[in-house]
């Protein structure tokens, strides 16, 4: 007995080792030729356990053959039936190629070959069976690449083999990925009411634009005529017709959609009809000589209407009265309330979040801005506060430093060396060219504002067309360094271009470096006693040409430091300095003529307003500025020196 027992136990054990040994010498053209009917017949309705066979017999070659297959690159040999990756050598020879050790095999005839074209159908399932692999992938990008694809373009099929894949992968942040994408296909696709509730909620107070996107399509309703709808039907609200929701003729179009009422023929169609009985000059017993009143039309389309010739009419028809008292609906087209109303709360949350970033989007788009205008305004704060000069000119400083920025990228191609040359050469460039103005023009029309001001805006359009003489009128490139390409994301709805957080910051440093000028250098106490008062500053031995000669020098090459960071993101043209010239001024104007941090002020009130308004009408953003202009006309009104009055030449001493 125990020597039966223990031969039993061997003959198992061999069997067993013989099995495992036959299942580790199998290879996928094993799996091939076992299903080699149903793949050479390619029909969608028998080809489902030949890709469920390859999908799951783990070997390593499997993802080859069905990418193979599915690209339409997988041959049958016809001479042994077998199945190779193929690729043409010549009108009439392929070299063929083994799926398991992706070696040549030697050539092949073509007419030897038959090639596998799967249809779209098939193609669809093949590619369901290759998601377990790609989300599986060693490669981590790969997998990621796998999960966004399935979120863009997501399908039931996916679920299973992506809920597989959660609990074994690694990565903790592609695994976060995979659970938010396994919500997203749950919402759109599970048959379990209990399990997209869940997936819903799970989504409160998110702002992904995905999350919305597979919330909005379950909370798509329509409008029905409702006094025969199903007590299964999910119903949103009921709604009454001639309302603000549903209009009294939409309604009536409803009733006759739905069978419930008929339509009434229109006066052309009663007319065309009776046009069309018109039988020995007589139309419904009536002549059509006496058809010359609305009665008697009424009176003849009723007899052919009782004749059963034309569809019936009543003349005291309303569609108002015909529609009251009816009963409407909207009604989702989601079949399940669990589902919509946990649907309906998730998105409540979710637009109030995303209002809530909106605004502080909309604020780092105002402080942007804002740096954008203060760059710009702030030579002009000094030239028109300390001197009263207006200079129309100043847009084209602007300009001139653009230009600089570019022959510096020109001479120097490493564009971060560049615009790191380009600054201080865009100063002196500028600051040369303004003390070169003041030099020229601008000292001998002082206390004569109206013809500075056609000086200076002579001097700007000269400027514009020696710039266009020497680099045209074609936009010229200043490129950005690459590392400030791109954009800084707190999420899918708040973000700042890298240039414009580069823009903010330039714009604090030269704040802070006009501020110890102005507070701790010479030149600072010069420029504030002649701002105050010219007569006693030079009385005390400062010189006022000197210093309005350097202050104007000072504002134009800050002018040109402005030009070379708007040039990063702005077109450079000779016209640049045009686009932001009447911003300048407004700064100016609004924030206190001669102060700097009026200027600050009134940069961060312009930003700040034009970006709200152009919130409200963001497709048209010139009528922003219209209505920009309109609110500091009426501002000035009330503040007539600005945010911050200065005392002194600039108020009007």
């Amino acid at each position: 007995m125990l020597r039966r027992l223990v031969a039993a136990c061997l003959l198992f054990l061999t069997c067993a080792l013989t099995a495992q040994a036959q299942a580790q010498d199998r290879t996928v053209q094993d799996v091939l030729q076992e299903h080699a009917e149903v793949i050479v017949k390619s029909s969608r309705k028998t080809i489902a356990p030949a890709i469920e066979a390859l999908a799951g017999s783990g070997l390593p070659a499997a993802q080859d053959v069905l990418q193979a297959w599915q690209s339409k690159d997988m041959w049958q040999r016809q001479s042994d039936r077998l199945f190779f990756k193929a690729e043409k050598r010549d009108s009439k020879t392929y070299e063929l190629f083994d799926f398991t050790t992706g070696q040549s095999v030697g050539p092949a005839e073509k007419s030897d070959l038959k090639q596998l074209k799967p249809n779209s159908g098939i193609r669809a399932m093949i590619g369901a069976a290759l998601v377990q692999f790609q989300l599986n992938d060693p490669d981590p990008e790969r997998r990621r690449a796998a999960i966004l694809a399935i979120q863009r373009d997501g399908e039931a099929s996916h679920l299973a083999p992506l809920r597989e894949s959660i609990a074994q992968e690694p990565d903790p942040e592609i695994k976060a990925l995979k659970e938010v994408t396994e919500r997203l296909l749950t919402i759109s696709y599970d048959t379990d009411e209990a399990a997209r509730v869940t997936a819903i909620n799970g989504f409160k107070g998110a702002l992904s634009l995905e999350a919305r996107a597979a919330l909005n399509p379950v909370l798509t309703t329509k409008t029905v005529y409702a006094e025969d709808l199903p007590d299964t039907a999910n119903v949103k609200r009921e709604l009454r017709a001639g309302s603000r929701d549903l209009s009294a003729s939409e309604g009536y179009a409803l009733m006759i959609a739905a069978g419930a009422l008929e339509p009434q023929p229109s006066p052309d169609a009663r007319k065309s009809a009776l046009e069309a009985h018109i039988k020995d000059g007589m139309v419904g017993g009536v002549p059509v000589a006496a058809l010359n009143t609305q009665e008697a039309r009424d009176r003849a389309y009723a007899a052919l209407a009782r004749e059963g010739v034309v569809p019936p009419f009543d003349p005291s028809f309303s569609i108002e009265d015909a529609v009251t008292g009816v009963r409407f609906a909207e009604v989702y087209a989601e079949p399940s309330k669990a589902v919509t109303d946990a649907a309906e709360v998730v998105l409540s949350s979710i637009n109030r979040a995303v209002g809530v970033n909106q605004f502080f989007d909309l604020t780092l788009d105002g402080l942007s801005l804002a740096s954008i205008y203060f760059l710009a305004a702030i030579g002009l704060a000094i030239t028109f506060g300390v001197m009263g000069v207006i200079n129309m000119a100043h847009g084209e400083f602007i300009m001139m430093g653009a230009y600089t920025g570019y022959v510096v990228q020109q001479i120097v191609p490493d564009y971060t060396v560049s615009i790191i040359l380009a600054i201080p050469l865009a100063f002196a460039v500028t600051f040369a060219a303004g003390v070169a103005m003041e030099r020229l023009i601008i000292r001998w029309l002082y206390n004569r504002p109206l013809e500075t001001l056609l000086a200076t805006f002579g001097v700007s359009i000269a400027l514009q067309q020696l710039a266009k003489n020497i680099f045209g009128t074609q936009a010229r490139p200043l490129t950005s360094p690459g590392w400030l390409d791109g954009a800084l994301s707190f999420n899918d709805v708040v973000s700042i271009s890298y240039i414009r957080i580069a823009i903010f910051v330039l714009a604090l440093i030269f704040l802070g470096v006009f501020l110890f000028i102005m507070k701790k250098t010479r030149l600072g106490l010069e420029t504030r006693a002649v701002t105050q008062n010219p007569r006693m500053a030079a009385s005390m031995g400062i010189n006022p040409d000197k210093v309005n000669m350097l202050t104007f020098g000072l504002g134009s090459g800050i002018a040109g430091v402005a030009g070379v960071a708007i040039g990063l993101y702005a077109k450079v043209t000779s016209e640049l300095g045009s686009d932001y010239i009447v911003q300048s001024f407004m700064t100016v104007v609004v924030g206190g003529v001669g102060n700097i941090w009026g200027t600050l002020l009134g940069a961060t009130m312009i930003g700040f307003l034009q970006k709200g308004i152009e919130w409200f009408n963001p497709s048209n953003t010139l009528a922003a500025q219209t209505y920009m202009i309109v609110f500091i006309i009426i501002f000035i009104q009330f503040r007539p020196k600005g945010i911050i009055a200065l005392k002194g030449r600039a108020a009007g001493d």
